[in-house]
């Protein structure tokens, strides 16, 4: 009888696993599989006893399949689990949770579009269009689950808004969606990089104060998330300076 917490492998055949080391384990006729979905159920039936829990790795990322265990404890946890579910006090904890979670999420939100307007670094004359496109960056990287670069804790909020700033100009003022990226290796980064580098030089543009041109690509892709907020954001006018070169990334 196992009579340790593993993480396996899918075996070849129905009910077996695989060790990281490729041994090949029957699994216990008196266990079951419980699928991935219950984040409670399962940790605390892998805290009351031996389990199997199946790993699988697609690409960089590393999913569960389930965690095999005894048929008899998954039933008891998850009937106690029931019976806790329905009480006032488990209501009420789940209330305070959202709560404590919604102002973790409006506390981060805010923070994460104050350095997206710190790393804009426009021109005074163009302010407006700095809050309106942290605005639209925010909105777009901020969600939780979204699996952007805007939810990873592992590189400091200034990257984070660099490369969320990035991203959103690579599919909304480039071609890169419809972009033919000929097979192999690097090619793709390769595309990102020079599109990346475009999108630095339109931005250096307002942070220069420089007179936006009527076919900006910054300025469609806000008009078009924000139709009710049509123009630029700011008083290239005043400035008479003459149009930035090629304002096409």
């Amino acid at each position: 009888m196992p009579n340790k917490n593993r993480e396996v492998l899918p075996g070849r055949k129905p009910r077996t696993v695989l060790t990281h080391e490729g041994e090949e384990l029957q699994v216990p006729d008196d266990w079951e599989l419980l699928e991935p979905g219950d984040a409670t159920l399962t940790r605390r039936v892998k805290k009351a006893g031996p389990t199997w829990t199946v790993k699988v790795k697609k690409g960089r990322r590393t999913f569960s399949e389930g965690v095999w265990a005894s048929a008899r404890r998954i039933a008891r946890k998850r009937a106690e689990l029931a019976a806790e579910r329905k009480t006032p006090q488990h209501a009420t904890k789940l209330a305070a949770g959202r709560e404590r979670r919604e102002k973790v999420q409006t506390r981060y939100e805010q923070e994460f579009h104050d350095a997206v307007v710190e790393f804009l670094d426009f021109a005074e004359c163009y302010q407006e269009l700095a809050q309106r496109l942290a605005e639209a960056v925010t909105l777009h990287a901020i969600p939780v689950g979204s699996g952007t670069v805007a939810r990873t804790q592992r590189i400091p909020i200034e990257d984070r808004a660099r490369a969320a700033v990035i991203a959103w100009m690579r599919h909304q003022t480039t071609a890169y969606d419809r972009l033919h990226i000929p097979r192999g290796k690097g090619a793709r980064r390769e595309a990102r990089r020079k599109l990346a580098a475009a999108s630095f030089g339109l931005l250096e543009r307002y942070r220069k104060g420089e007179t936006a041109s009527e076919d900006c690509p910054l300025v469609k892709a806000l008009e078009q998330s924000s139709p009710e907020k049509p123009g630029s954001g700011g008083g290239p006018e005043d400035h008479g300076s003459p149009p930035p070169p090629g304002t096409e990334p």
